[in-house]
């Protein structure tokens, strides 16, 4: 990769033609707080919630800039992380007309979101190891295949990719590599954050709905050249990320010791469920795991998912995805929480 322009080139033409929509703040820059504002509508009556929130979302981005070592023109916000995987499809693939690989099993929004898009998902299994087969996904990209999506760790699955295949991948294809990094933080692995610098058809998707714990304000976070970041916001919604979600962000990325320790103790949990897991008689195999959950395979999914939610403790049953027969999907809870998992599937019947 590495060609001037290329990133244009993989862009709708009608994207490409857009004029973004301006909203009042965006034709306003300075400092606000002696201003009066009369242009956007807005109710006069201060309530703290009463104006429009920064479209750009600058104090916010300068936040996750300094945190994930990047600058602010490499980030884009959405409404959780699926609103910003729509925007990749609405602005690179043409409907009726573009494809994207995916990699069963994976995170099923983005076959959904091919749908909702006219777009051809090409699926490409993962290895038996839950790894990319490159060969098979840099055979089958064609000259209108725009975006591959690989899950990193991957969900339901919970291992990381091999940064040797992800590698491959992103040398050998021509359109862009999207690595969705949920999880990436309770992950040992550094991520492929990194490789922006050095592979511009790269875009990393991140969240604070899982170690942040914040998955009410729906908060999702797209790292990708400035480039690619600046077509994104020609089609994103004016003011898509709501005051009180930027607010709480702020408040979460001002107090990372708080996110480190909880992440620890929720490594520490995941380590005592997994092993109290590999005792459970009915349990037949315990997948290796970089996320918050653990996979496991069961002699009878569909029965120990009823017989958990009879108990009180739901669970997922991930058994319809490929690769993914008779499993469920733990997520790790509190120690308490945990504990009771453990007990109450000891006790059901054998």
């Amino acid at each position: 990769m590495g060609k001037e322009g290329f990133i244009e080139a993989l862009v709708r033409p009608t994207v490409r033609a857009l004029t973004p929509y301006s909203s009042a703040r965006d034709e306003y820059d300075g400092a606000g707080n002696k201003m009066i504002f009369l242009d956007a509508n807005e109710n006069p009556f201060d309530n703290g919630l009463n104006r429009y929130p920064d479209p750009h979302q600058k104090s916010l981005k300068k936040l996750i800039a300094r945190v994930r070592s990047l600058s602010p023109d490499q980030i884009l916000l959405g409404n959780g992380s699926d609103e910003v995987l729509d925007l990749l499809f609405r602005v690179f693939c043409e409907p009726y007309t573009d494809a994207v690989i995916t990699l069963p099993p994976t995170y099923g929004m983005y076959a959904v979101l091919a749908g909702i898009n006219a777009v051809e998902n090409i699926e490409i299994p993962l290895t038996p190891d839950f790894q990319p087969d490159v060969d098979q996904i840099l055979e089958k990209a064609g000259a209108h295949t725009k975006m591959i999506f690989l899950c990193s760790p991957n969900n339901p699955t919970g291992n990381s990719l091999d940064p040797a295949r992800v590698l491959a991948i992103l040398e050998g294809f021509t359109g862009l590599v999207v690595i969705d990094e949920a999880y990436i933080d309770f992950s040992e692995a550094e991520g492929f954050v990194p490789l922006l610098k050095t592979h511009p058809n790269l875009v990393v998707t991140q969240t604070l709905s899982k170690a942040f714990g914040l998955a009410g304000i729906r908060l999702g976070m797209c790292f990708a050249a400035p480039e690619i970041i600046a077509f994104l916001k020609r089609v994103k919604p004016p003011y898509n990320v709501n005051e009180l979600t930027q607010q709480r962000a702020r408040t979460a990325l001002s107090n990372l010791d708080k996110v480190a320790r909880e992440i620890g103790e929720l490594k520490a949990s995941r380590a005592q469920l997994r092993k109290g897991l590999l005792d459970i008689p009915f349990i037949e195999e315990v997948f290796p795991t970089d996320a918050n959950f653990i996979l496991a395979r069961v002699d009878n999914a569909r029965l120990r998912y009823r017989q958990l939610v009879d108990k009180g403790i739901v669970v997922r049953d991930r058994s319809s995805q490929l690769g993914c027969a008779n499993t469920l999907r733990f997520t790790v809870g509190t120690p308490e929480e945990n504990t009771a998992l453990l007990n109450t599937l000891k006790i059901l019947d054998t």
